[in-house]
């Protein structure tokens, strides 16, 4: 038990002894990298809409095109 308290005491001190400095870098980290999660997320959505847009607009090709064969008598 004295052992653990130890120990957690050492922590405490540890993390008390970390600069300001330290702390804000750890901050701006933390920000640039959920900013990062961000962009990334927006950049996927996007693309997930070009691509139903693109599949959508393939689909209406394809069913033009049968339209097109099945208008046409066979030579």
């Amino acid at each position: 038990m004295r052992i653990a308290l130890f120990a957690a005491a050492a922590a405490a001190l540890a993390l008390a002894a970390c600069s300001q400095e330290t702390g804000d870098n750890a901050a701006e980290t933390a920000d640039a990298a959920g900013d990062t999660v961000a962009s990334a997320a927006e950049d996927t959505a996007e693309n997930a809409d070009a691509v139903a847009d693109n599949t959508a607009a393939a689909a209406n090709e394809a069913a033009e095109d049968v339209d097109a064969a099945v208008e046409t008598p066979a030579e």
